[in-house]
């Protein structure tokens, strides 16, 4: 049975709706179905994104993506505000996942979460929780990210890159070829290295390799699918073929990855922190 982390309301006319962590409830490791922008708001603990796991106190920012693989651990009352919207919303596909605004910035963003908060709860009109929701993410993109991986490129390499990373999303499972990839885009191969160094300090079939391992990660993790059947999914008709794959890129073989993650929850990730009481108080007003 696949977990999916659908959402557990109604979105209304506007696509989204906002809640707390305590009303979600999370249990894990899951796929997302739906965007989900969650602002930390009290105690700390551990979130995980696609594998990556990230230390919790308030103040700290995340978004998780439609099919992205999320989990939480080492909870020491831990709370925080989700906002959470449908992909059928025009918002970027991608991009940084974590942030710690400070001063102004993290100000101004408790504002805007807070005021889409109560504005949610009023059920008011569509058009100004989604214009809400816009300035929102918005303002986030102007914080920057601590991500590396997305350092700024020369504009037409990140240009190329963005088309070839969309085309992997399209394509991984059928052709893990640079020079597929290449083909349609109109490009060499070497055009498609030099973009993906210059954006991710990877090359173009490490970043398709990269994507395919991570989509097995998501499967092996958020499924119970048989990983013969898995492999499949990805391009690999024999399992021994996956097998290899998956321990080269991965480190280890498909069951162990599966296995360790019920062996091995997320730890408590110490990070004292004042909780936003701000926000605290207008989501309970």
């Amino acid at each position: 049975m696949v977990r999916i982390g659908h959402a557990p309301w109604h979105t209304g006319d506007a696509g989204m709706t906002t809640l707390t962590l305590r009303d979600l409830a999370p249990d894990g490791p899951y796929i997302l179905d739906h965007h989900q922008l969650m602002l930390v708001t009290k105690g700390h603990g551990t979130h995980e994104v696609d594998f990556v796991a990230y230390p919790c106190r308030p103040g700290v920012l995340f978004w998780a993506r439609p099919g992205q693989v999320v989990r939480f651990g080492g909870q020491v009352g831990l709370d925080a505000v989700l906002v959470c919207w449908s992909p059928d919303l025009d918002t970027p596909p991608d991009g940084p996942t974590h942030w710690l605004p400070a001063g102004e910035d993290e100000d101004a963003v408790i504002n805007e979460v807070s005021q889409l908060v109560v504005d949610c709860e009023r059920r008011l009109s569509a058009v100004l929780l989604r214009q809400q929701l816009a300035v929102l993410l918005l303002r986030i993109a102007l914080l920057g990210t601590s991500n590396p991986d997305s350092r700024a490129a020369a504009e037409g390499e990140a240009e190329t890159f963005r088309r070839f990373r969309a085309h992997i999303e399209q394509e991984y499972a059928r052709t893990r070829r640079v020079d597929d990839y290449a083909a349609h885009l109109g490009c060499c191969v070497r055009t498609l290295t030099r973009a993906s160094l210059a954006a991710t300090g990877r090359s173009a079939k490490q970043v398709i390799d990269d994507r395919v391992a991570l989509q097995a990660k998501r499967l092996l993790a958020g499924t119970d699918l048989p990983v013969a059947e898995i492999g499949r999914r990805l391009g690999f008709p024999e399992p021994t073929n996956f097998g290899r794959y998956f321990q080269r890129e991965v480190g280890q073989s498909p069951g162990s990855f599966r296995q360790g993650l019920a062996d091995q929850p997320l730890a408590v990730v110490p990070a004292p922190r004042q909780p936003l009481d701000t926000i605290h108080s207008r989501i309970q007003a």
